[in-house]
């Protein structure tokens, strides 16, 4: 009982910092990066991270340097809990507020955001993400990003949208 009050009281604490915590599915993580492709030993961030799935997934199938960065120290530990698990080297787990993160050394950012939080963090992509990054947003598209637009995996309950910088 202990444990499911402190689950409820960390996904609303997620909440309440700008975006609920809701997992990604697999079958769907692995379509994403499917259309991504990741390249070997580039930089992956996933912003929002929760258990870290994408980012594990990217890590272990596609052997890219993977950071996952959450305000929430539960899911955090699940992320952790999880590489460890699967033997994942070169992924690292911070509780980060995703505006204080530097993002000159990212080649991919995905994120699954609320829109108030994606503009918020829209300026700071722009302004700090390398001439080739991808930003990968899953659930909802950045406004005014209509021209960096590539591709879209178009789904019944939350499109993907991949943007070059």
């Amino acid at each position: 009982m202990i444990m499911i009050n402190l689950h409820i009281i960390f996904l609303i604490y997620s909440f309440l910092m700008g975006s609920p915590y809701l997992a990604t599915k697999k079958k769907q993580v692995d379509l994403i990066l499917k259309v991504l492709k990741p390249k070997k030993r580039k930089i992956f961030y996933e912003l929002g991270c929760g258990d870290g799935r994408i980012v594990r997934r990217a890590v272990k199938k596609y052997e890219v340097l993977g950071y996952g960065f959450d305000v929430n120290p539960l899911l955090l530990c699940l992320a952790k809990f999880f590489a460890r698990r699967d033997k994942l080297k070169n992924i690292f787990f911070k509780r980060k507020n995703i505006l204080k993160i530097n993002y000159q050394k990212a080649d991919y950012v995905y994120l699954f955001f609320l829109p108030e939080l994606m503009e918020k963090i829209k300026k700071k992509l722009e302004n700090e993400l390398p001439k080739e990054a991808i930003i990968i947003s899953h659930g909802f598209p950045f406004l005014g990003w209509e021209k960096k637009l590539f591709k879209k995996i178009e789904e019944k309950s939350f499109s993907t949208y991949f943007y070059k910088k």
